[in-house]
């Protein structure tokens, strides 16, 4: 799962970068109002951490900007303001959640995957498409029941398809999505390739009723 930490405390974002990297996230940041809001317009994230207070700007224009753009981001709002106007300002022109500073990680990261299962799993905590089952807390993967061994990487691709089984995926939307947003600066995506025939294999060996196809020239699909 992909995060966006918009915050300009330095401290606070590698604590959280940290934290977040041994649950394994993919982490991206923004320390400036102008940053966060073209990470925000140009690429997906399963949820966007949010500080109001932001050299250049307000974390609540960033909110206003993508309910102009009617773009869907998941945010939870971090912020060391206490007053209630700027709380019930941030939820009614977009924010999922308010969490005020200072937190403990453990309780942000609850938060987190709270808005996540909201979002992108129904509010289930198990994703189920045909004989698979995924479960985001444990990164467990079942097929007709047994376990499904996967890596990192793979485990990533297999869930990115699981919340848009069905779905065209242009192979750009996915590298930024499972290697983080500068892959669009590679010079190839060959990579992608050996991920999926590796994904691809695992899942025949354990006769998932899935596959997924390759579309020439743009993407994959899960069939």
């Amino acid at each position: 799962m992909k995060i966006l930490i918009i915050e300009d405390e330095p401290e606070m974002v590698k604590s959280m970068r940290e934290f977040f990297l041994l649950e394994n996230f993919l982490v991206e940041e923004a320390m400036t109002y102008e940053t966060g809001l073209s990470k925000v317009m140009n690429y997906d994230y399963d949820c966007v951490l949010l500080d109001i207070m932001l050299p250049g700007g307000s974390g609540l224009d960033i909110l206003r900007a993508l309910q102009q753009a009617s773009r869907k981001q998941p945010v939870l709002i971090l912020s060391a303001k206490g007053a209630v106007e700027d709380k019930v300002l941030g939820l009614e022109i977009g924010a999922d959640d308010y969490l005020p500073k200072p937190f403990h990680l453990a309780e942000l990261l609850a938060r987190i995957k709270s808005i996540i299962r909201r979002n992108v799993q129904n509010g289930d905590k198990t994703l189920r498409y045909k004989n698979i089952e995924l479960s985001p807390d444990t990164r467990q993967v079942r097929v007709r029941g047994e376990e499904l061994s996967l890596n990192r990487k793979e485990y990533d691709v297999l869930y990115y398809f699981m919340v848009r089984p069905n779905r065209l995926i242009e192979k750009t939307h996915l590298a930024e999505a499972v290697w983080g947003d500068y892959i669009d600066q590679s010079d190839n995506l060959d990579f992608i390739y050996s991920q999926i025939k590796n994904l691809k294999r695992k899942l025949r060996t354990l006769h998932a009723d899935v596959d997924i196809q390759a579309v020439y020239g743009i993407g994959y699909k899960m069939t």
